[in-house]
């Protein structure tokens, strides 16, 4: 498999990725949130890494103070992969790959709108943000295929 069809995601950013809109720290952010999400959509592979990925990573090299290297990022990530594991039924560690298509967003939709992921997103600011998209069925939400149903 090349780089080009492997996405490198943190644990949280899943989750971040079910109820994104196209908003987010910043434009950079919102840019390489768009980019991953597009890339997962055309069929690639997430490997679950460990601190900045592919989203973040750019950013993380540029700002003073980036958001990825906060002392709540890592433990929002332990907590996510911990949770979607759950929801799962399969263990999920760090090097693991899953292809995120139609109905493993749909399963991960339903969970997180049932508030399965909570103790995740707890520390989050954009929580409540995202806890309204999923109440409202993910309406406008960008992680989907242009045949999935809204």
């Amino acid at each position: 498999m090349t780089d080009a069809e492997t996405v490198r995601l943190r644990g949280h950013h899943l989750l971040c990725l079910l109820t994104y809109k196209g908003l987010g720290y910043s434009p950079d952010f919102v840019a390489g949130l768009t980019a991953t999400a597009d890339r997962l959509i055309a069929g690639a592979t997430a490997e679950i890494v460990e601190g900045p990925d592919d989203i973040c990573a750019p950013l993380c090299r540029v700002e003073e103070h980036p958001h990825c290297h906060e002392a709540t990022v890592p433990e929002r990530d332990r907590r996510a992969l911990s949770l979607v594991a759950g929801v799962l039924g399969q263990s999920l560690s760090i090097g693991d790959h899953l292809v995120i298509d139609e109905k493993l967003r749909a399963r991960l939709r339903t969970a997180y709108r049932d508030g399965a992921f909570e103790p995740a997103c707890a520390l989050c600011e954009w929580q409540p943000l995202c806890r309204d998209i999923a109440a409202g069925g993910y309406a406008g939400a960008l992680f989907r295929s242009s045949d999935e149903a809204v």
